[in-house]
């Protein structure tokens, strides 16, 4: 006699470790001011807007994209000096990128290192790939702790490293030479994320030569094409062909590579618009650090990372004044009662400033 299925639910079937994560929280923002997501605040000028329009319109959008996106390819070498000996990795955002060198290293029994507090991804695709994840905690003041993170490197043997340069969501630079160590030391693979470069005016893309373990990734997200999702990273052309042989075929569609390449075309554009963020970010630091009762620290990204009395009752506060913040508070012991603040327009920065004032 035939018997139905014992059915099992994700409870009995999911892998336990992914059961004790929590999803990436991304907060409703509508009729908010949004200072949480490190967004570049400016749109693009109308006439670039207009242009964009018009290109979009003859993409042949019923075909799938080209997967080695040959005229982006061209235009990120161009644009950002990108080593013609490199190899090129282009990935939906950077998240996809940090998924892939996580899925291609994992082999039995291999670790992951990152300082922490640090991006949250790192440790949650080690989690989702099946590497042994060691979080080297940063010193109090979210420096690096590089005795102990050389330490850990001779200890565990990485598989690959990952350094966030500047760091999220402290916003701090690491020293150059600390972190040149460090690649140097390393084992295996370090990723060095520079997500923030056209803020802090540092980078180790003219050190790729120099270390064959080093890997330098970036995403346009903070330059203003967070809506585009575009990463992409540059190594030794050895380990991007390893790479390249999970990244899904089809992965940056043909709007991406299309609006991506046009407006590179004009990165002077965003490159004003990052010193006008800058600019901003200097004077909010300023205005933060009058603020009785706030630690205040310093920054070399789009964002400012401070610490409140009671981090819980500021945030509810700021939201009941329809401005939106990242609230870090529980998230790690060095990041208690901490929110990082996104710089935005010279109006939105007042608005921060005052309503952080009242909500002490």
């Amino acid at each position: 006699m035939k018997r139905d299925p014992v059915r099992r639910g994700p409870a009995d079937l999911v892998r336990e470790e992914i059961l004790a994560l929590k999803a990436y929280h991304v907060a409703p923002a509508a009729g908010m001011v949004k200072l949480d997501a490190m967004e570049n605040p400016y749109r693009l000028p109308e006439a670039l807007r207009g242009e964009l329009g018009r290109h979009a319109a003859t993409l042949p959008i019923n075909r799938y994209p080209d997967p080695t996106a040959p005229e982006l390819a061209r235009r990120l070498r161009d644009t950002f000096g990108i080593p013609a000996e490199a190899g090129l990795l282009i990935g939906n955002g950077s998240d996809e990128i940090i998924q892939i060198v996580a899925h291609a290293l994992a082999r039995p029994g291999a670790a992951l290192v990152a300082p922490e507090p640090s991006f949250a991804m790192y440790k949650l695709n080690a989690v989702v790939a099946r590497l042994r994840y060691v979080g080297v905690p940063l010193n109090r003041d979210f420096t690096l702790d590089s005795p102990r993170f050389l330490d850990a490197i001779q200890e565990h043997q990485p598989a690959v490293i990952f350094l966030a340069y500047p760091n999220n969501p402290t916003g701090n630079l690491f020293p150059e030479d600390e972190v040149a160590r460090i690649i140097a030391a390393a084992p295996g693979l370090v990723v060095i994320d520079e997500a923030y470069h056209v803020f802090a005016g540092k980078t180790f893309l003219g050190r790729l030569a120099e270390f064959e373990n080093l890997m330098v990734m970036r995403t346009v997200s903070k330059l203003g094409l967070a809506g585009v999702r575009l990463g992409y990273a540059a190594a030794r052309p050895e380990w991007i062909r390893e790479l390249d042989k999970i990244r899904p075929p089809y992965n940056v569609s043909v709007l991406a590579q299309a609006v991506a390449e046009r407006v590179l075309a004009h990165i002077d554009v965003l490159h004003a618009q990052a010193e006008r963020i800058k600019t901003e970010r200097a004077a909010l630091l300023e205005r933060l650090r009058e603020l009785d009762g706030v630690a205040v620290f310093p920054s070399d990204a789009n964002f400012i990372l401070v610490q409140v009395p009671d981090a819980d009752a500021v945030d509810a506060r700021l939201r009941e004044r329809r401005i939106l913040v990242r609230n870090f508070h529980g998230s790690h012991p060095l990041l208690a009662n901490c929110l990082r603040l996104t710089v935005g327009t010279p109006g939105e920065n007042d608005l921060l400033a005052a309503a952080l004032a009242e909500s002490l």
